[in-house]
């Protein structure tokens, strides 16, 4: 598997077993109770845009647009994973821009009423092409990274693959 995702990016800057994990097609629990409310936050909020552009190796949450300009907008259910979701979202401005498409990005935390602006430069573009090496090192490995606990693990679909055996 070479193609790099939005969501292998995220969880680069979450869990990096994950983003192994992920690229075998190993789904997380789907009945995990932090999944379903990602899942009905995305469905009922920001009912007026237009939602869920799917491109190749990205899902586009919101797309605005408004004096003049075009923004796309990921939905996150807290900030707590703010940089995952920033360096998520920086991605598909970079994919965007190898089109042509100079748009800025806005990450939208409705439960908290939050809004931060995403804007690609280099710096970032730097990380991000410095990240996709990374995944792409992990992904072609024949083993997962060995399972490390963070403070994400309490709330993540996979925790009872890594930990059962504790």
């Amino acid at each position: 598997m070479d193609k790099i995702t939005g969501t292998l990016i995220w969880y680069y800057y979450i869990c990096k077993r994950e983003v192994w994990l992920i690229s075998r097609e190993l789904t997380p629990d789907q009945e995990d109770i932090f999944i379903e409310i990602g899942r009905i936050l995305s469905g009922e909020t920001y009912e007026r845009e237009k939602k869920e552009i799917r491109l190749e190796g990205m899902v586009i949450d919101v797309l605005k647009s408004g004096k003049g300009n075009v923004i796309i907008g990921e939905i996150k259910k807290s900030s707590k994973f703010e940089k995952a979701a920033k360096m998520q979202l920086a991605f598909y401005l970079m994919r965007l821009k190898e089109i042509g498409l100079n748009l800025k990005g806005e990450l939208l935390f409705p439960k908290e009423k939050k809004k931060v602006e995403v804007i690609l430069d280099e710096e970032m573009e730097k990380e991000l092409k410095s990240a996709i090496y990374e995944i792409k090192k992990i992904i072609n490995s024949e083993k997962p990274v060995p399972a490390k606990k963070n403070k994400f693990c309490n709330k993540c679909g996979y925790e009872e693959f890594c930990f059962s055996w504790e």
